[in-house]
Order: C-alpha cells, then structure tokens, then sequence
C-alpha cells in the first residue's frame, strides 16, 4: 500500500452516478411479484436467464467486471466468472425484499464481531458505520433481530436508490429503513440529529464522484494494483461528528448463507487537537478501510458489485 496523496480533483470525468440504470420499474415489480408470490426458490430460477441477458446486452458492465475481476483473480478473468459475478449480484438484489420484510428465517446468517456493535449501541449516542458496495449491506437487519425498534438509516444518492426502495415499501409496508440524502445542504446535520437519537446509519465508502456538483477531497492509494481515488468524507465526517467508525459488510456466500462482519475501523470520540495530527489520522483511516476492501475482494472477489468505469480505462484510452 503507498502512502496517500490528498488533493482536490474537479476534473470533469464521467463518473458512476450519471450512467443510466438499465433495469426498469416494471422489470423489479415483476420479480418483486414472483418472489412473493411463488417464492424464493422459483425467484432463484428466474435469476439464471436475467443474469444471462445481462452477461450478453450489457457490455459497459460486462467489461467493467472483466476488468475488475482479472485484478481481484489475480488471472484473465473468463465468461464462466462474468456469469457468476453478474448473477451473485443478482442474488443479492433479490434478498432485499426479504430483507425488507425481516424474513431473516429465511437465511443462514453467522455475524461475526457483534461484541462491537453491542458496545456501541449501548453507548446510547448511535453507530456509524462505514461499508461498501460489497455483498449485501442490507444484512444489517440482521441487528434489529436483538434490538426491535432500532431505527437504521442509509445514507446515499436518493436517485440511485429510489426505484428498489419504492417496491420494497410497497412489498414490506413495515420497511422502515429511512434515506438520508448525501451530497445536499443539512446532510452532515441529518446524520448526526439521527446519530444522537440512537440510530444505526450506514455509508458507502468505495465511490468517488468526480463532479461539479460534489467537490469532495480524496485520497489516492493503490487498490488491487492500481491507483485508485477515494473519498475521504465518510471519515471526515466522523471525526467532525466524534464517532467510532464501524466498518461492515455482508458477505454472499451462495444460496442462503450471508457472513456478516463488524470490526472497528477508527474510533473519532476524542480525536487529536493539531490539525496536522487529525489530517494524519483520516489519511490512515481510509488507508486501513481501502486495505480491508481490497482483502474481502481477494477473498470473495464476486460480491464487489461496482458495474461501471471504475478505474476510467474508457477515459483513459
């Protein structure tokens, strides 16, 4: 891992959030309806054509996983290892709506690191936690299993969310995850009035929007062998705010086994007075999460679901 190079970038790169999602209303109505109706094991079966059209229609995302994978396999990545990328996203999407309805009996959910998530919830002042688009961040209601009534809010770009989050409160009218908007004024506010109510806030940390619209600083660190921009706000935003900062995925094991992990990633209670001393800490802070992504992508390297541009090769040639 090199040391990180901060600076701020207003290049006018295509980034993420402008690419146009392919799915449509219709198309998630319809497997929502067929999940529910028939069940998870028919829904499954319907994964295996939908996964295919994808692999042959989708070739922005077909590429961006090729790209991917080959760094994560450390090998020329094959047609047999787009399908099963394409398709564990897939899964995963599809667990959401029993998610949505705590249908948690459905899975085989080992949590490892509960003790940390205890600790903090007993502090009565919220959790933090930092994850990425990696496996099912959804798990976490596996923690409202033990605490009934525990408010959880997602922290994220409304537009990018707002289709599944509509059909998952029509399916589930008792899905009461909240969307606190990131990237508008009152944000940092939102979060933190939610925080000192006892809530469970949850980010992502593994995007980085280079955008007129969000002037953001980051980070650049070396991520599966190449350098990568991260944005350092997550962690920023905890240390404004004197948060620990959990760090938490929900790791796709296939057919209904979820691992779910929480582990400590910096604690920003008492964070150091010298200025020099708190920009040092952010910066090895997201050097230490950036660590711990790339190893869960070794790992388990078909539950990282980022089907786009990631590293701007497109750009770039």
């Amino acid at each position: 891992m090199t040391a990180p190079a901060r600076e701020q970038d207003t290049r006018h790169l295509r980034d993420w959030s402008a690419t146009p999602e392919r799915s449509n209303l219709l198309a998630i109505r319809t497997i929502a309806w067929i999940a529910t109706h028939l069940g998870r094991p028919v829904a499954r079966l319907v994964l295996h054509p939908i996964a295919l059209y994808y692999l042959l229609f989708a070739p922005v995302a077909r590429r961006a996983s090729r790209r991917y994978l080959t760094r994560a396999l450390g090998r020329p990545a094959g047609w047999a290892d787009l399908y099963r990328h394409i398709h564990a996203f897939a899964s995963v999407a599809l667990d959401r709506i029993w998610f949505a309805a705590g249908r948690m009996d459905l899975f085989d959910m080992p949590i490892s690191g509960g003790a940390v998530m205890e600790q903090a919830l007993a502090e009565g002042r919220g959790v933090y936690l930092l994850g990425a688009h990696l496996g099912s961040f959804e798990a976490l209601h596996a923690v409202g299993l033990s605490h009934p009534g525990l408010p959880v809010a997602m922290v994220m770009y409304p537009q990018n969310a707002r289709m599944i989050h509509t059909v998952l409160q029509a399916l589930a009218p008792d899905f009461d995850v909240s969307i606190i908007p990131i990237g508008q004024r009152g944000s940092a506010l939102a979060i933190r009035d939610f925080l000192d109510k006892g809530g469970l806030t949850g980010l992502m940390g593994d995007r980085y929007i280079p955008s007129e619209g969000v002037q953001e600083n980051s980070i650049a660190l070396r991520f599966l062998g190449q350098e990568t921009r991260f944005t350092d706000g997550p962690v920023r935003l905890a240390m404004m705010l004197k948060r620990r900062v959990i760090f938490m995925v929900g790791l796709y094991r296939g057919g209904r086994r979820y691992e779910v992990r929480f582990e400590e990633l910096a604690d920003f209670r008492t964070p150091p007075a010298e200025p020099a001393a708190r920009e040092a800490l952010v910066q090895a802070t997201v050097a230490a999460y950036v660590q711990r992504l790339e190893a869960l992508c070794r790992e388990a390297p078909y539950n990282w679901f980022n089907f786009y541009d990631y590293w701007h090769e497109d750009e770039a040639g």
